[in-house]
């Protein structure tokens, strides 16, 4: 058995220690807005954060998290910074399919968490490793700036 700390709230899974987090999230749990894009931690749909680091949790291992506070894309807005990011994401009409973005804003909420004023090239190195089929990067780094802002 293996108690993982995910959004606040304790849970008691019955798992191999090698299973990643992304399917325990997703099938053992339910919180289906973390997402599987590739499976080798290329494509940062499965992001999210581990004690407020963002992490890709195809690769994680749950045995990697056990006494760590994980947070999903389904608690990020329960918190100033990640509410700010979400509405940042709705007013630049960032998502166009959706598929990536619950892992860009989770990577967006790391960022802003760390630096609270980003260049260009310091949220270009933080997204970096998510990847958006739509192309919406340039809406992306505008809700990234409007977040910061709202937050100053």
């Amino acid at each position: 058995m293996t108690t993982l700390n995910i959004n606040n709230q304790e849970h008691q899974l019955n798992a191999d220690p090698s299973t990643p987090v992304l399917w325990a999230l997703r099938d053992s749990l339910g919180l289906t807005g973390t997402k599987f894009g590739c499976g080798q931690a290329l494509c940062g749909a499965c992001t999210v954060h581990l004690n407020g680091q963002a992490i890709r949790s195809c690769v994680t291992p749950i045995s990697a998290v056990t006494g760590q506070k994980i947070t999903t894309i389904e608690a990020i807005g329960h918190d100033k910074i990640g509410k700010a990011v979400q509405a940042a994401w709705v007013k630049h009409d960032v998502a166009q399919c959706g598929y990536c973005q619950s892992g860009q804003i989770m990577s967006a909420s790391a960022l802003l968490k760390s630096n609270k004023k980003p260049s260009d090239a310091d949220i270009d190195a933080a997204m970096a490793g998510n990847i958006c089929r739509c192309g919406t990067y340039v809406r992306i780094r505008a809700a990234i700036h409007d977040a910061a802002s709202m937050l100053a």
